[in-house]
């Protein structure tokens, strides 16, 4: 198993050690998740019916009122039909585990620095009293073109820096389509008003996570409950091991895996264009006591001076504005989740 950071940030701190303990009985005392308003850590909660959409089909009368219910219920859908060809797909899992296979001292090549949000490493701490994900992640910045931080993109394997540029220009063609057809299921009478706010200046961002396997999965958690900042989220879940989990009345469900299907996501930005109609889902990320789990997503945000607000035609008398304008969400956002807060609560009015 190769060596693991435990986390990036400030790695010279004594319980900040750089080999994730993978067989220890007893995780470090930061990474223990304590009972929260989500509830205890659960790895076996029942099997998600999440709708599965066929995105050939999208604009069919079948495939639109699939979706619609979807986003009204679950927030989220497993995509398939998206013309991204399995063997494609398989190439994209093979170069993160190709990154994460390579020794520690390779990886640190793209160790993110002390306060930045891009690169290799653990959590990014913000409060004392934070509880630690089980999980290491490469974050990069994708678009706009000139925010590339190419100095932080793996030079091995070789073809990293190719495949993940090819596989960001597939999936921003397919958030394009899912953006029109949100707007189409709400009648909206411009179907690129969601375009426009995700169009030019957009940051598209891909995300890397591995989760080592953990001897005490009942006690941690590969990723802490949240929602995402983003408009939507496309991830590639792991071909095998399932992890992801989400949340509904009350509830967590665990996502099941398609091995060559999309799950894609609202987030919080789109919960706010939607004035509370479609939902960002509530998720987390459990681990296995046996093999390391693996995904990629790719999160799409407006630019930081970008207003976000409920599309005026989603609001009226029986449907009042729920959400204030905002700016930057995405920072206020990743703050409220390191402190166990849930940030669209805070901007409801």
């Amino acid at each position: 198993m190769a060596g693991f950071l435990l986390p990036a940030e400030r790695v010279s701190e004594s319980n900040n050690v750089m080999e994730m303990p993978i067989n220890s009985q007893e995780p470090p005392a930061q990474f223990i998740v304590k009972e929260t308003r989500f509830g205890s850590v659960d790895g076996s909660p029942p099997l998600a019916s999440i709708p599965v959409v066929d995105l050939s089909q999208l604009f069919s009368e079948d495939e639109l009122d699939k979706l619609r219910s979807a986003l009204c219920s679950w927030g989220c859908f497993q995509a398939i039909g998206h013309g991204v060809s399995s063997s494609f797909i398989d190439k994209v899992r093979e170069v993160a585990e190709k990154f994460i296979s390579l020794p520690l001292e390779e990886k640190q090549k793209s160790l993110r620095a002390v306060g930045e949000s891009e690169g290799f490493g653990g959590n990014t701490v913000v409060s004392e009293n934070q509880v630690l994900d089980w999980c290491n992640r490469l974050s990069l910045q994708v678009f706009p073109e000139h925010k590339r931080r190419l100095n932080l993109w793996p030079l091995n394997p070789h073809d990293f820096g190719e495949t993940l540029l090819e596989y960001s220009l597939k999936i921003r063609s397919i958030m394009e389509l899912v953006f029109k057809a949100i707007a189409t299921t709400l009648k909206l009478d411009d179907e690129n008003v969601f375009l426009k706010k995700f169009g030019e200046g957009s940051g598209l961002r891909a995300q890397f996570s591995f989760y080592p396997p953990c001897q005490r999965s009942d006690m941690v958690l590969g990723l802490k409950a949240h929602s995402d900042r983003s408009g939507v989220t496309v991830l590639l879940q792991d071909k095998q091991v399932e992890g992801l989990q989400v949340r509904k009345d009350n509830s967590w469900y665990r996502v099941p895996v398609i091995p060559h299907a999309f799950l894609i996501n609202l987030g919080d930005q789109m919960e706010i264009l939607c004035n509370g109609i479609y939902k960002s889902p509530i998720h987390r990320v459990t681990t296995n006591t046996e093999k390391i789990r693996s995904s990629v997503a790719m999160f799409i945000e407006p630019a930081p001076e970008q207003e976000i607000g409920p599309v005026e035609e989603l609001v009226d008398e029986k449907r009042p504005k729920l959400y204030k304008t905002v700016k930057n969400y995405g920072a206020f956002n990743y703050e409220c989740f390191q402190k166990g807060l849930v940030a669209l609560e805070a901007i409801k009015i």
